[in-house]
């Protein structure tokens, strides 16, 4: 996995000022809350026999530190594997084709040299997550955080009580300006739910409403169903459709194009007369798992329930239609929406020492789905952005600009945190450096997607040459990143979204399975050590990345 430089670079990394530890506050009273939460902190003191004042690696020991170095790649608990194609509306960069390094890059020799520069740094901040005071940290932090809040839907108690905890721990680890931005949000409440298969034999269906579904009447629906593939077959057999219940069993190919029935599938079934949707869930792997997600309706459209059912429920009725049986569901949903109600982003940041005006914004957004504890999507990315500012300012690293660790409310139900976002500080946007988003998975990294100019690319591509010892240098220019940072993008700002080994993230999207299970403790470091090293970097360097 390492080449002979990248071992000559982790001898370095034993080599650099012994770093003094220090004490994290675990206290904080909190009156503003219904109840004060305690920030649980591991005791992450650095042991002076790990990092030491010039220490010096003898050769004979440089294969053993390798081995030592790779078996941290090759945990058995790792999921790792080809980043699969992914996409939805809210994640429109994945049906786009990436493009291969940047080749005809003209930086001047003095920025090269300028960013290769901070190679001792970034040999500091990976030494400290991999083996120093950092080693596991976010792993044992975030397993606490969503042991202890769970799934945290926009809207509810759950979510507004992890934002405060949230709150706390920024303050605990003395960044500036920690404060919460209001944002209006939608409340939906998923009740009840129920499917039944009456015939041709009697079975529990296993479902998931989806988000801002109606509910079908206290009595529920009980109607034939008809399966189809796709939106064509279903028009075509548009005159088979009324009054019955539509099965989408549509084949998973990426998500952006499967994602589409989830998203339509209550409008297009209700155009034809359907009573109500129920549609395959998005994903490539199951073990009788419903996966939820958000819905849309259209105007002048019926609202019709939609639920999400199995792969193997909905492969099974497409096999007794295709036999000619006949097939009755009895569907009760008790679901429905409450006024808008009040919740927060988080903010938090270390203020630029000579351009505080200018920022460069790294976040994750903190609400998940109410099924599964939300630790993949996206506890992961919300935590490694609000650590890596943690780590900087541990290893009193303070940038020229200011660095801004955003943690996004309401991203499952609409992105709803981030426009409002966008749209209060539209003014401040042209000072805005870089906008990074890790939603997608934390799992072993490869590198960053990028969007923006081309000569900000060049920029962003030669920063990811100071992560060779890790191995995470892989660089893809896109049209599109991120979900929530699109918002960003279409202003102008320059894009940087984490690309993982993420090839088994829809396996757990959206499901009970997103649980601390997914997550793994080295894959979250490495993670780490990419965040706060390109963030830093940028926000540092003496030249802003170009727009045009």
């Amino acid at each position: 996995m390492h080449s002979n430089l990248a071992i000559a670079i982790l001898s370095v990394l034993l080599t650099f000022t012994t770093i003094e530890s220090r004490t994290l506050n675990t206290s904080q009273d909190s009156s503003s809350k219904k109840e004060s939460f305690s920030v649980k902190k591991p005791n992450y003191n650095i042991d002076d026999e790990e990092i030491r004042t010039n220490s010096i690696i003898q050769e004979s020991d440089a294969s053993q530190k390798e081995s030592d170095f790779q078996s941290k790649f090759d945990s058995p608990n790792s999921i790792s594997g080809s980043p699969e194609s992914i996409n939805s509306k809210f994640r429109p960069w994945a049906t786009k084709v990436a493009k291969a390094p940047i080749k005809s890059c003209t930086l001047s020799q003095d920025l090269v040299n300028e960013i290769a520069s901070y190679q001792n740094t970034t040999n500091l901040i990976i030494k400290t997550v991999l083996q120093g005071a950092f080693r596991n940290r976010t792993y044992e932090d975030l397993s606490y955080f969503v042991d202890k809040f769970g799934s945290r839907l926009t809207g509810t108690a759950n979510l507004e009580d992890a934002i405060d905890y949230m709150l706390d721990k920024m303050r605990q680890d003395d960044l500036d300006n920690v404060h919460g931005e209001q944002v209006d949000v939608p409340r939906w409440i998923r009740g009840e739910e129920s499917a039944t298969l009456i015939l041709p034999k009697r079975k529990k269906l296993a479902i998931l409403g989806l988000g801002y579904s109606v509910g079908t009447p206290k009595e529920g629906i009980t109607a034939e169903v008809l399966v189809v593939r796709n939106f064509d077959e279903l028009r075509q057999k548009a005159d088979k459709a009324v009054g019955k219940i539509i099965v989408f069993n549509e084949a998973f190919t990426t998500y952006g194009d499967s994602v589409e029935y989830r998203e339509s599938g209550a409008v297009e079934a209700a155009k034809v007369g359907g009573l109500a949707s129920l549609v395959r869930s998005v994903t490539p792997f199951s073990i009788n798992s419903p996966h939820t997600g958000m819905q849309d309706y259209a105007a002048n459209v019926t609202q019709i329930p939609n639920a999400c059912l199995t792969v193997e429920d909905a492969e099974y009725l497409q096999r007794c239609q295709d036999r000619g049986w006949k097939i009755v569901v009895e569907l009760k949903m008790a679901d429905y929406m409450l006024p808008l109600t009040k919740s927060r982003n988080v903010v938090g940041e270390i203020i630029g020492k000579e351009k505080p005006n200018d920022v460069v914004v790294v976040s994750g957004h903190i609400d998940s789905w109410d099924v599964g504890d939300g630790a993949m999507d996206d506890g992961g990315g919300a935590f490694i952005s609000a650590e890596a500012l943690a780590l900087l300012k541990f290893l009193k690293l303070q940038p020229k600009r200011t660095l801004r660790s955003i943690l996004w409310t309401g991203e499952e139900m609409g992105l709803i945190g981030v426009q409002q976002y966008v749209d209060e500080h539209r003014t401040e946007l042209p000072n805005f450096n870089a906008v990074f988003e890790s939603d997608i998975g934390t799992f072993e990294p490869l590198g960053l997607d990028f969007a923006g100019s081309h000569s900000a690319g060049c920029i962003v591509q030669e920063v990811l040459k100071l992560l060779t010892p890790i191995n995470a240098t892989m660089f893809r220019a896109l049209p599109d990143v991120g979900s929530d940072i699109e918002y960003f993008i279409q202003k102008g700002v320059p894009g940087v979204s984490l690309n993982t080994k993420n090839d088994k993230y829809f396996y757990f999207h959206h499901s009970e399975g997103d649980r601390m299970t997914v997550e793994n403790s080295d894959s979250l470091d490495l993670c780490l050590a990419v965040w706060a090293t390109t963030s830093y970097v940028l926000a540092d360097l003496s030249v802003s990345l170009p727009r045009e």
